[in-house]
């Protein structure tokens, strides 16, 4: 049977034994909205427990617009086409307005890549500008969070009269959705924050996974400190297959978040019988599967289907390696992922992006990871604490040799967009 995985901007064809596949898995089919520009023009004139965006920007003299970064595939221009006309006409003067990229603890977005953010029109006329998480003194102290996460807040943000964020909702392997407060912390948070909030004690919790709010203290302890940096209105979106949008909130920044959520998880779950044996899946192609940092999340979105001891293959392309340099360095000082997490543990360790490897730990400690990619030598792919193959044909029958012939192969050509659970 063939498939179609995202992979890069092209997509990948693999062809699967028929009498093993269960799926394929995907996100349950929605109409796109017919015009997305009119819809979200309607949300802001009545958004959900907010007054008017208009009406919140009458009398400001300064707006902050906080947007996702080249990582998530969100329509930005759409978006801000229709935002900063209305705080324009309510009187803030367009060199007072700042379009802030939140990129986390990413690297900025430039040049051509700003274009392909936000749109040419937007990204000549307006100030678009970006987070620098490492920069301490650009951020703002606001005190400690309930669980004791000391927030730090890109101060261009804190001080802004009026705060808007933008964003995707979608699974999230560590907050349970993407969206809403999320723009805010890890969006615009320094590395001090980022760095607790992130730690062992959060994302060792059962609950800090994908499909979880309720109980998860990564979400629970970003949203107190969205409400403490402060948030006047949010629009997010949420997206079908082809990117096209199927829904749009707006308003209140918890409020309508969870009106997102709740028709976000009708669209994304997606349901087998029972474990399998092995699962193939991708990291969702551009722009999700440009670095192996990044492909982590394909391989934490389907471990809920995987047997305790099965495989995952899956396909990412990888076309700007393996991430940061603060990443890579990971693998150079941790022989293994045992020493790795001994380390962490032991609450006297700390490397940047240590919280990508530590969900690596979990995903290896329930089953093998065989990878495919044509943007890493084979030789640094057997580096990563995974396994390199040449096909996903090939690292498919290698499991069915192991898993044996009536294996069964669940397929998520979409990675991370789907939240695949064992039904019941």
């Amino acid at each position: 049977m063939q498939f179609t995985l995202d992979y890069g901007k092209t997509g990948l064809c693999v062809d699967i034994p028929d009498a093993n596949v269960v799926g394929p898995l995907t996100i349950r089919e929605v109409p796109p909205l017919d015009n997305a520009a009119e819809v979200l023009r309607r949300k802001l004139n009545a958004p959900t427990k907010a007054k008017p965006l208009a009406v919140l920007a009458r009398g400001r003299k300064d707006a902050c617009i906080l947007i996702c970064d080249i990582t998530r595939p969100v329509p930005n221009e759409l978006i801000l086409s229709e935002l900063l006309p209305v705080l324009e006409a309510a009187g803030i003067p367009r060199e007072k307005i700042l379009i802030l990229i939140a990129t986390g603890l990413h690297r900025p977005n430039e040049g051509n890549e700003l274009v392909e953010l936000v749109g040419q029109h937007i990204a000549h006329n307006y100030r678009v500008e970006n987070h620098h998480g490492k920069i301490l003194d650009e951020h703002t102290f606001l005190g400690n969070s309930p669980r004791g996460v000391p927030a730090w807040i890109d101060s261009r943000y804190v001080n802004a009269d009026l705060k808007v964020t933008t964003g995707l909702i979608e699974p999230h392997l560590m907050a349970g959705y993407s969206g809403g407060r999320k723009l805010i912390c890890p969006g615009i948070a320094a590395l001090e924050t980022v760095k607790v909030w992130h730690g062992p004690q959060f994302l060792e919790h059962p609950k800090a996974d994908c499909g979880f709010l309720e109980g998860n203290p990564v979400h629970e302890e970003n949203t107190a400190i969205a409400k403490m940096a402060g948030c006047d209105f949010i629009v997010n979106v949420t997206l079908d297959k082809d990117r096209r949008v199927t829904s749009i909130v707006a308003g209140d920044m918890e409020a309508a978040f969870l009106e997102g959520v709740r028709f976000c998880e009708q669209v994304v779950k997606a349901h087998v019988p029972a474990p399998c044996d092995v699962v193939v899946t991708s990291s969702a192609g551009y722009p999700l599967d440009t670095t192996f940092y990044q492909a982590v999340k394909g391989l934490t979105g389907v471990l809920p289907i995987v047997k305790q001891g099965g495989t995952i293959v899956i396909a990412a392309s990888l076309s700007e390696g393996i991430g940061s340099p603060e990443f890579q360095q990971l693998f150079q000082d941790n022989t293994s992922l045992e020493e790795f997490m001994h380390r962490i543990l032991g609450k006297d360790y700390f490397v940047m992006d240590q919280w990508q490897l530590e969900e690596l730990a979990k995903v290896r400690r329930k089953a093998k990871v065989k990878f495919v990619t044509n943007g890493l030598p084979a030789e640094t792919i057997n580096g990563l604490f995974v396994e390199s193959a040449a096909s996903v044909e090939s690292a498919v029958a290698e499991a069915l040799a192991e898993h044996g012939p009536d294996a069964r192969v669940a397929v998520v050509p979409k990675g991370p967009y789907v939240l695949p659970v064992v039904a019941g």
